[in-house]
């Protein structure tokens, strides 16, 4: 056995909407065919890729205690991505790195980190 890749990760969402909404129109993932497992949720996709998983419950079942940090993806349009952040009103922040590409963090709705990086060819975004 060896490890060939990500499959997917799975997150716990107490307002399934708003969870799909950020989702949707911050990150631009689709939503994509799941398999009926008999609770709510839903697959998002990246490049048709169920890359994201989300499992709608009560406030009382998420933890905000943790061992995994962050997610990251690669991504692409770092400028429009910053604009829809401003545009969509949602907090984020961009940094460049040592080795010249950019890594931009925000958080879902309930409180996921999620970074996205882009190439260092990618223009910085406007001020």
């Amino acid at each position: 056995m060896s490890v060939r890749g990500l499959n997917h990760f799975t997150i716990m969402s107490t307002d399934l909407e708003a969870t799909r909404r950020f989702y949707l129109e911050a990150l631009q993932m689709e939503e994509g065919p799941r398999p009926a497992m008999g609770f709510p949720g839903l697959w998002l996709y990246a490049a048709s890729e169920a890359v994201l998983h989300i499992i709608a419950v009560e406030e009382a079942a998420v933890s905000r205690n943790t061992v995994i940090d962050h997610v990251a993806f690669s991504a692409v349009g770092l400028r429009e991505t910053v604009e829809r952040f401003k545009a969509l009103g949602l907090k984020h922040r961009y940094k460049k790195t040592m080795e010249g590409g950019w890594q931009f963090f925000c958080r879902d709705p309930d409180g996921a980190t999620i970074e996205l990086d882009f190439s260092s060819t990618e223009e910085a975004p406007a001020p």
